[in-house]
């Protein structure tokens, strides 16, 4: 039985899943929201507000300690320059997971892990507006054939490409 022990497996070796969780972490960091399995985003919740605990901490040693599980330099700058101060008011709960329904290939429960607080900094992009395009105004538009041009009739002969019939070479 596996009584007391609450880490989750996913089914990899632990130096696999530790790179995972990692990785997930440094998304998390740089994106702001992470698309991903129920499972894997259940797994990362720990690991981020971990990361999030450090960063509000500030001390060199905190960010050798970050630094040391993320293994990215930007990720943990971003981590301790932007997302911790903005869950200084904050005593845990920074992340937050929105279930999104099963994936249609595999039916694997898919969910959002995102920050509670970038509400703010997460903005839908706007489509950019394309150009007028110029217009000729000397030029009229062009006018279309008054008739179709009529098709001729098909054989019921099978045409075999890649060879010339003697119909067409003559």
């Amino acid at each position: 039985m596996r009584h007391q022990k609450k880490t989750i497996k996913l089914s990899r070796t632990a130096e696999h899943r530790k790179a995972l969780l990692a990785n997930q972490v440094c998304s998390l960091i740089a994106h702001q929201r992470v698309k991903t399995t129920l499972a894997k985003a259940k797994a990362v919740r720990p690991l981020a507000e971990k990361m999030v605990t450090f960063g509000k901490n500030g001390s060199i040693h905190a960010r050798r300690m970050a630094l040391s599980m993320l293994r990215q330099k930007d990720a943990v700058k971003k981590l301790f320059d932007e997302i911790a101060p903005r869950s200084a008011d904050r005593n845990g709960g920074y992340t937050r997971i929105v279930k999104l329904g099963q994936r249609k290939s595999d039916s694997a429960s898919m969910a959002f892990i995102e920050w509670v607080d970038a509400a703010q900094a997460i903005e839908e992009k706007e489509p950019k507006e394309k150009p007028a395009k110029k217009q000729k105004e000397a030029a009229p538009p062009p006018k279309e054939a008054a008739a179709p041009k009529a098709e001729e009739p098909k054989s019921k002969k099978r045409k075999w490409f890649g060879k010339k019939s003697e119909a067409a070479a003559k």
